[in-house]
């Protein structure tokens, strides 16, 4: 029988020390016995996958091992549950522990309690470094610090500067930009797909420039990714209207930066990123409204049995409503996903059955109705800049947020001074939204689909919806439609 001498280092560090310097304190413990060194390099303390640890335990059952020598107990194990079941098995094949700095006598209940001590505030150390390496990423995403990864296509990654600090950035690559101009000119035409691009690509000898194959997931994956956009308030009410946490302020989101989404800590969150955008924000936001809905119709079928599916909310009970059909002459009508789920034949939430050709029919009007509103600017109106209104719409938005935050410990003073300032920023978000849709390429699309209804396609009218509207309530036979515009 013989020492094992394990040891194991994660990272090499200046501060940390070397996997020989551990097995020279190991060997004085040996005191001239026979010994096998166990060395595990590159591999975290969290767990107990690793090569020399698992062969070592394997040499313990067979009876090889007498005595296992550390130069520290986390070289070992920084869990406590692995490190108690590593202690079972050296206690039933008589396997003493040692720790070369720090001695313990594991036949003494005192012993063995001070060892379970040590391992505790082990694996206390190990969280800690994990939460403040993940608290320091966290921070880093949100000042647009470079942070890894795969450089995206038509970029490449040059030195800068942020706030003092050293990061890099994204240079654009001209001939490889010229390609994503291309992809996103044609997405945002319903008439081409994928394939379609693929196949141009093909025809015309447009290689992939570095070295790979074009195909539909490739392609999907640049319209959707935000690192291409110009991001202006449309870019911002977009990524708002999905939920997506958004850390600088709207007055920043001004058309001449691109994105970086990240995955924050509960939800997606939106950065400014340093580099400039190549995309402009209605091109980009309609590539990524189509994207969005070949996904949902991926998803499922039940889509193409209305252009609503998706829009349309229970006002009570906040579930989607669902398309079923029936042998009526009505065929299909929505249904709350809370009476799917509860097997019921109405949900009470709604006031009753919702049949869809109706509600489609009253959203079409309003719709028409919405628009016609804006057809109504007048000329000076239409000069104004749409974007620096949105940006406000925006900045408006937070500010009423802010404000009724603070009615649950108002007194009667202050909360008269709320009313009236919600009224007052009300009024002027209407004002605003009057005269900041203006009728540019992409509006003057809407209109013609909404004027050739029935001859445009399903996914025509799911991007219409999209783009107009952010939720339909029904709630006790009322319908309140939120728009975008």
């Amino acid at each position: 029988m013989y020492d094992a001498l394990y040891s194991r280092q994660s990272v090499e560090k200046v501060d940390s020390i070397s996997i020989e310097s551990q097995l020279e304190y190991c060997k004085y413990e040996t005191h001239g016995n026979p010994y096998r060194e166990y060395i595990d390099r590159g591999y975290s303390g969290k767990n107990t996958n690793r090569p020399a640890f698992e062969q070592m335990l394997e040499d313990v059952k067979q009876g090889l091992i007498s005595r296992v020598i550390v130069y520290k107990l986390d070289r070992i194990s920084r869990s406590i549950l692995d490190f108690a079941n590593m202690m079972d098995i050296f206690t039933k094949y008589n396997v003493e522990f040692v720790s070369s700095t720090e001695k313990f006598d594991t036949s003494t209940p005192i012993g063995r309690a001070m060892l379970n001590i040590c391992i505790v505030f082990a694996q206390l150390e190990r969280e800690t470094i994990q939460k403040r390496v993940s608290d320091a990423y966290y921070s880093r995403c949100k000042r647009g610090f470079y942070m890894g990864g795969r450089i995206p296509y038509g970029f490449n990654k040059t030195d800068t500067i942020i706030d003092g600090v050293k990061t890099s950035m994204y240079t654009p690559i001209n001939e490889e930009t010229e390609q994503i101009k291309i992809m996103f000119s044609m997405y945002k035409n319903p008439e081409n797909s994928l394939g379609d691009i693929i196949r141009y690509f093909s025809e015309n000898n447009i290689k992939h420039l570095r070295g790979g194959c074009w195909s539909s997931a490739r392609i999907s994956e640049i319209l959707k990714n935000p690192i291409y956009v110009k991001a202006d308030a449309d870019v911002y009410n977009f990524f708002k209207s999905k939920g997506v946490n958004i850390i600088n302020p709207a007055s920043e989101f001004t058309g001449f930066n691109a994105c970086y989404l990240y995955k924050g800590k509960k939800n997606k969150e939106l950065v400014i990123a340093p580099h400039k955008g190549i995309i402009s924000s209605s091109d980009w936001i309609k590539c990524r409204i189509r994207c969005l809905n070949n996904r949902q119709s991926t998803r499922t079928c039940k889509a193409k049995n209305s252009w609503l599916i998706g829009k349309v909310k229970c006002g009570r009970c906040g579930h989607s409503l669902s398309i079923a059909k029936s042998n009526t002459k009505w065929h299909r009508y929505f249904i709350c996903g809370t009476a799917l789920a509860t097997k019921k034949a109405k949900c009470i939430g709604t006031g009753g059955t919702i049949y869809a050709d109706i509600l489609e029919e009253y959203v079409l009007n309003a719709i028409k109705t919405r628009l016609a509103e804006f057809k109504t600017l007048s000329k000076h109106e239409k000069k104004i800049n749409p974007n620096k209104n949105k940006i406000r719409i925006a900045e408006i938005d937070k500010e009423i947020d802010k404000l009724i935050s603070n009615v649950a410990g108002a007194n009667a003073i202050l909360m008269e001074y709320i009313n009236n300032k919600i009224s007052e920023l009300d009024n002027e978000k209407k004002q605003l939204e009057n005269i900041s849709f203006t009728y540019d390429d992409k509006d003057i699309i809407i209109s013609n689909h909404v004027q050739k209804w029935e001859q445009i396609s399903f996914e025509d009218k799911q991007s219409v919806v999209d783009t107009l509207i952010k939720i339909i309530n029904i709630a006790d036979g009322n319908i309140e439609i939120i728009w975008n515009i």
